[in-house]
């Protein structure tokens, strides 16, 4: 830290552009711990099931009792407008779970960051580099929960390839937002506010119902939230059914990734460098 602070005052590090390098060690330490032993891929591997379990129980057992759903003039069944909400949650959830838990851990009672900042790493490069990692694990878990879907009929190869890189932008904005609500934190206790939030957005983002189900006054706080502009985004692109409103709701996302960097990093910059 001393080190750190030192270079901070000789101008070293502040004048500095961010590094791609800086950023691909902090992966690289990331990368590390997936050898450090089993208990971390145990953890990794998990996170994907639940929204799987979630399709296979509501979206394909519900949805023979509830049988098709018409959506904008376009009749589909009920397990093929659930997929691609699953699939949003999965790359949401991923990118929460390493930009919130881990981070906060990292920063809270591991102390990692102190000793990454004795070198040349900048909290700006932490914050790309967790995020960078986030997304690499919410993209993982997208990717394979896209070939489930092309293997059960719930999406086409072209929709499942429009729709990956909407993935990836919404593990890249909640992941963003994880780091941000990462840095506020004051205990684990916190978490159960994040949880409960989390939970809230899985229910009611126009997962497993239309919006327009709800009252008028619900339809429109919904689709405020982040998770419904996700979900959203990522149906339209499996379904492909591509409408202009499709260009606001990535730019809803992008918006996401910008403020939730940028506070992060100032966050971290006030918290680290004390």
């Amino acid at each position: 830290m001393l080190t750190t602070l030192a270079a901070r005052r000789s101008g070293r590090i502040t004048r500095a552009g961010i590094s791609p390098a800086r950023v691909g060690a902090v992966i690289g330490r990331n990368v590390g711990a997936l050898r450090s032993g089993p208990s971390y891929w145990v953890v990794l591997v998990s996170g994907f099931f639940e929204p799987l379990l979630y399709l296979l129980s509501i979206g394909v057992g519900v949805g023979a009792l509830v049988g098709d759903l018409t959506v904008g003039g376009r009749t589909m069944s009920y397990a093929a407008f659930v997929a691609p909400a699953m699939l949003a949650v999965s790359a949401m959830s991923g990118a929460l779970a390493e930009t919130t838990f881990n981070v906060f851990f990292k920063i809270k009672y591991a102390k990692t960051y102190e000793a990454v900042l004795a070198t040349p790493v900048r909290p700006m490069e932490i914050a790309f580099g967790e995020l960078a990692w986030a997304t690499v694990r919410g993209s993982l878990y997208t990717g394979i929960f896209l070939g489930v879907m092309v293997a059960l009929g719930l999406a086409s190869v072209g929709g499942a390839l429009a729709a990956f890189p909407a993935t990836v932008l919404v593990s890249l904005a909640f992941g963003a937002v994880g780091l941000a609500i990462s840095t506020l934190m004051r205990g684990w206790q916190d978490f159960d506010l994040l949880t409960t939030g989390q939970f809230a957005l899985f229910l009611f983002s126009g997962t497993f119902s239309p919006v327009h189900n709800y009252p008028a006054w619900m339809e429109v706080l919904i689709q405020v939230t982040p998770l419904y502009h996700a979900v959203e985004l990522v149906r339209g692109l499996c379904l492909g059914t591509y409408e202009l409103g499709l260009v606001g709701h990535a730019a809803y996302l992008i918006a996401m990734v910008t403020a939730g960097l940028w506070f992060a990093a100032r966050r971290m910059e006030r918290l680290l460098c004390r």
